[in-house]
């Protein structure tokens, strides 16, 4: 004789923690989001919408929340500065000095790196350590060195004879001595990152070139940089980022001058915004920074990126 049949009784005490685990799942998982949620609000997304409230109101930043409401009078009085379009271009002549000279440089030093040299692991902390120091204190130490009278850099130029160089007094050199110290600073960053892509590429891929009967530059030229492609469309990314960006060396170096000739948006903004209490315009201004980098992200990723996050989609789906 056998007892009652406990099947389903068992089944259901085994099933209800399974129950209540999936029913918890998207609870926890938004409790553990909600802090990070909670700062993009406050620290993002609110600074954000409140500037471009800011924006459409003539205001000092005083006497609390701004009342003069006058429309889009400041993106017009924005669109027909002088300053601002003297702002896109110097952001527009750094980004090409980027491009066409940091960039490659950094690619260069990569594939230096990438040999198999004496102390190269030496080499790649020598050129990463600009990259660690703060902007302040390159910006400080640029302005010394380039000082027009006892700066070290006019000093060696008058030890070997050479004539001295106006630096940043003047404004038809202060565009190209910034872009020596950001080149100075940031092209080890750029290095490192092509030189981790340089090293995920497989070693057999290149051997069979050379097998083939390749040479050098046929191997980098139709192997290497065909693979190193999404690592550079990653750098060239940040490289526009940044120089959309751009205000730390720029504000401690020159602080814009002379004569507005290095100023960019970034600085323009915080110069409205705290020396002149145009806070109206300055938040006019920041949307424009926003909505150009929003714009250029988008459709960045969008053209260039799109396969690098389609081939990243489908790892991701192939490994469920």
């Amino acid at each position: 004789m056998t007892g009652p049949d406990t099947r389903p009784a068992l089944t259901e005490t085994l099933s209800s923690p399974r129950r209540r685990e999936r029913g918890r799942g998207p609870l926890t998982a938004f409790g553990f989001l909600l802090p990070a949620l909670v700062l993009f609000v406050v620290l993002v997304l609110g600074p954000v919408l409140l500037s471009v409230y800011f924006s459409f109101y003539k205001w000092n930043g005083l006497g609390g929340l701004p009342q003069n409401f006058i429309g889009f009078d400041n993106f017009t009085r924005l669109w027909n500065s002088d300053i601002f379009q003297g702002d896109l271009r110097h952001g527009g002549i750094l980004l090409l000095l980027s491009l066409c000279l940091q960039l490659p440089f950094s690619l260069g030093i990569a594939v230096l790196l990438n040999q198999k040299i004496r102390g190269r692991a030496f080499y790649r902390l020598l050129f990463f350590i600009p990259y660690i120091l703060s902007e302040a204190v390159t910006g400080v130490l640029f302005t010394l060195v380039m000082s027009p009278d006892i700066g070290l850099a006019n000093t060696l130029l008058r030890d070997l004879g050479l004539p001295e160089w106006t630096w940043l007094s003047e404004p038809s050199s202060v565009l190209f001595s910034l872009f020596l110290v950001i080149s100075w600073k940031y092209f080890g960053f750029h290095t490192i990152i092509y030189l981790a892509g340089l090293q995920g590429i497989p070693k057999e891929l290149q051997e069979a070139a050379r097998i083939d009967g390749a040479g050098n530059w046929e191997v980098f030229r139709h192997v290497t940089l065909p693979l190193l492609a999404p690592t550079i469309r990653i750098s060239v990314f940040l490289s526009v980022i940044g120089s959309i960006q751009l205000f730390d060396l720029v504000y401690i170096m020159t602080g814009g001058g002379p004569a507005h000739s290095s100023e960019t948006m970034a600085v323009s903004m915080v110069d409205y915004g705290v020396r002149r209490t145009q806070v109206g315009y300055s938040s006019a201004i920041s949307v424009v920074m926003f909505l150009i980098s929003l714009l250029f992200a988008l459709g960045y990723q969008r053209f260039v990126m799109r396969r690098d996050l389609e081939g990243a989609t489908t790892t991701t789906g192939n490994l469920r």
